[in-house]
């Protein structure tokens, strides 16, 4: 896996997480200090991320940073990567 296939499987992840919850760009935006232009960006893997805005991401999805990198690398998940 690449930089850009990390960044995409990420970004998948808060796509997951936002409509798991039924937020719009804009309601997440309302729960968290992300522009909701930004929350579309993120999601289509368009921008990379500052730590500040993953934390702010997970306040705003109700789940802890590390539940944002729960995803599978070369068919592993991140916990069996170690991380």
């Amino acid at each position: 896996m690449d930089k850009i296939e990390f960044r995409l499987a990420f970004e998948k992840n808060v796509e997951k997480f936002r409509k798991s919850l039924g937020l719009s760009y804009r309601q997440l935006a309302q729960k968290c200090d992300v522009d909701h232009s930004n929350i579309s960006k993120i999601e289509k893997g368009e921008v990379d991320l500052r730590i500040s805005t993953i934390y702010e991401l997970s306040k705003g999805l109700e789940v802890h940073p590390q539940e944002l990198f729960n995803f599978k690398i070369d068919g592993k998940s991140s916990r069996e990567l170690g991380f």
